[in-house]
């Protein structure tokens, strides 16, 4: 009687089919992967690594100057916070911004301008572009700077209403009206630019159907348009949120905050804890709250898209 055996070559065999596709689509990973790697690397040391670092720091008492050590406090800078009744305020008139400036006023008069460009001619639209558009191209600081000299009491809205017999030192009385107005204007180019696509893009004979049928132009717009561009207004939404929650140069330059803390947003007031009174770590801490609001505008809009898709 013989005993059969077990080559070494045939022991060696995986015991799973799979297990020979194994070696082959790790390759196959890191074919794709590899060209990727200078970008990943880049993303790591310039996103990631700061990211990381400053969400480090909320968690401590780090200082510009004063104290020779750092050391891990857990959740005290955001006891702090949320018990400062100047932090209160500031997320207030940071929706306030938001809302106001962006959701409101870039938003309805980007869609309006583009809705009144639409199927004008050439000499029109090259008019109102190059007035809207140079708004927009202005840096954020000279933007500031011109609304500054414009609002001031003794600017040139003054010096109108002055034959009037009106005047108001408009950055004193309505400090955020004047932020929101000035982000307004320098904004709205981006959401023109944005619905103007979005409305070449409605087929045109389904407005003249509509029109066949009766549809007056606010029926055609609300059950004809605005349906067809539902994915752009809420990507549009969601992007000029983002970056007028961040806004910083512009009302840092027109009211520096005030008077007291009347426009004083949390980008403003995160700058005036971090830098001039030194104190990084609670500066950082409402940097991490001020994130976690842009994502949860973000996840609003992105809900609304999924609903949109289903």
């Amino acid at each position: 009687m013989t005993v059969a055996t077990q080559s070494p070559r045939t022991a060696r065999l995986p015991l799973n089919k799979g297990g020979a596709r194994r070696p082959r689509r790790v390759r196959r990973l890191l074919g794709r992967l590899l060209p990727l790697g200078p970008a990943l690397l880049l993303l790591a040391v310039f996103f990631a690594g700061p990211l990381i670092w400053s969400v480090y720091t909320a968690f401590t008492d780090m200082a510009l100057s004063g104290a020779a050590t750092t050391e891990f406090t857990g959740l005290e800078n955001f006891r702090r916070m949320f018990a400062d009744p100047v932090f209160v305020k500031s997320l207030e008139l940071t929706v306030i911004f938001v809302i106001g400036s962006a959701v409101i006023g870039q938003n309805l008069l980007g869609m309006l301008l583009a809705l009144i460009l639409r199927g004008r001619g050439g000499a029109v639209r090259t008019i109102v572009n190059g007035v809207v558009i140079g708004a927009w191209v202005v840096p954020e600081v000279v933007a500031g700077f011109a609304w500054y000299a414009f609002l001031y009491k003794t600017g040139t809205l003054n010096a109108i209403l002055g034959h009037f017999g009106l005047s108001q030192d408009w950055l004193y009385t309505m400090p955020m009206l004047a932020v929101i107005l000035a982000n307004t204007w320098r904004g709205t180019a981006f959401s023109m630019l944005v619905y103007s696509a979005a409305l070449s893009d409605v087929p045109p004979e389904l407005l003249e159907a509509a029109a066949v049928d009766g549809a007056s132009s606010w029926k055609r717009l609300r059950y004809v348009t605005l349906p067809l561009i539902r994915r752009s207004i809420v990507s549009n939404l969601m992007l000029i949120t983002l970056q007028t929650l961040a806004s910083f140069g512009l009302i840092y330059v027109m009211t520096g905050g005030g008077p007291g803390n009347a426009s004083s947003t949390t980008p403003l007031y995160m700058y005036q804890e971090a830098f001039q009174f030194y104190q990084l770590g609670y500066g950082t801490a409402m940097a991490l709250v001020l994130l976690v609001l842009g994502a949860l505008f973000s996840l609003i809009y992105l809900r609304l898209i999924k609903l949109e898709d289903s």
